[in-house]
């Protein structure tokens, strides 16, 4: 499969692009706060230049609302099982809502007790994992985030697609360095990447999907219709069965491939389930600067670290895109005329005046 001439793409506004998101989903009867966390996911992963969990993604959401497989508006509580362990029912919500509200209670008890695991079940696609972990370092906390996913990946050695692209993904506050957040798919390239470079008629690289027929595939259609592959083998693929394990087995969400697959056909209840581990960082130091003293050390010896043979720059996990964060924020960031127009399309069929305004 040939790449096409590169799409026109244009720079837009942050705050264009969360009010468009926002005012789509109160449209459809989403409360105005929890619209908001919803915009608040999906554009934080385009400043931050990973746009497969981006904007993008709203008519796919919209299609669920629309169809009855999503629930804008359920009433939330959460169960306390331990001074320290809380559940959540997410009663088929927006994961990014219930995503929100576990990682809030975890900062909440975290507060109390120096650690808190907080999990959820009913749940949807959450978008960005990186969200909650910012969301947790922004208030002085350390996160591990979980999740699950519908069939994507075979286990090693096996034929048939069992696991999902769940990330694994850990964040923890730092000082003037600032924070260290890794979130890492146990696939080689996450499905989101493929459906972008499908939308886009772009080919995809070899080794990161196999066609229906377990044959390597550059095409993003046929990669769709087969399976993404493990990093490193057996390593990825025991990756994702510890997310199968701790985000559906042990939450009671769906597990051992019965997560619903948002994108196929007909249409199913997804059941994903997000259990959150918050922290202190500096519980074990018992003080705050000298944790941050020891991050910020850590983060300037890997950046300034002896360079490999065609590196120019060693960067810390997340650096690039907070960096690329700060610059999008600048400078706007950048969509295809076409992606413009369908998410236009999106906001005229319920008349939202909002619109993705260009930076000046």
């Amino acid at each position: 499969m040939g790449s096409l001439p590169p799409p026109s793409e244009e720079r837009i506004t942050p705050e264009s692009a969360h009010r468009l998101v926002r005012d789509i989903l109160v449209a459809y009867g989403t409360p105005s706060d929890r619209a908001a966390l919803v915009a608040d996911s999906l554009v934080l992963a385009d400043l931050r230049g990973v746009d497969s969990h981006g904007i993008n993604r709203l008519p796919s959401y919209i299609a669920r609302v629309r169809s009855g497989l999503l629930e804008v508006n359920p009433e939330l509580t959460f169960e306390i099982k331990t001074p320290v362990i809380a559940t959540l029912d997410a009663k088929n919500t927006f994961g990014f809502v219930a995503a929100s509200m576990a990682i809030d209670k975890g900062i909440e008890i975290a507060g109390t007790y120096g650690l808190a695991m907080v999990g959820v079940k009913h749940s949807n696609h959450y978008g960005m994992a990186s969200t909650y972990l910012l969301r947790a370092n922004r208030s002085g906390f350390g996160a591990m985030a979980f999740t699950n996913a519908s069939r994507a990946m075979p286990a090693w050695g096996g034929a048939e697609k069992l696991f999902g692209t769940s990330p694994f993904a850990v964040g923890l506050p730092g000082g003037e360095n600032g924070d260290f957040v890794l979130d890492m798919s146990p696939s080689v390239a996450a499905r989101g990447k493929i459906r972008k470079a499908a939308r886009r008629g772009e080919s995809i690289p070899e080794g990161f999907a196999l066609d229906e027929q377990g044959r390597p595939t550059t095409d993003p259609n046929a990669a769709l219709k087969g399976s993404v592959l493990p990093i490193g083998g057996p390593k990825g693929s025991g990756i994702a069965s510890m997310m199968d394990i701790f985000a559906g087995l042990m939450t009671g969400a769906a597990f051992k491939g019965d997560v619903g697959d948002m994108n196929g056909p007909g249409g199913v209840v997804q059941n994903v389930g997000h259990p959150f581990l918050v922290f202190r960082p500096d519980v074990f130091l018992g003080e705050k600067q000298e944790y941050l003293a020891r991050m910020n050390e850590l983060l300037d010896t890997i950046r300034k670290g002896e360079k490999a043979d065609g590196f120019k720059r060693v960067y810390s996990s997340g650096e690039i895109e907070a960096e690329k964060s700060e610059s999008n924020r600048r400078c706007g960031i950048s969509y295809t005329t076409a992606e413009i127009e369908t998410l236009h399309r999106l906001a005229e069929s319920v008349q939202c005046d909002a619109r993705l305004e260009p930076v000046a």
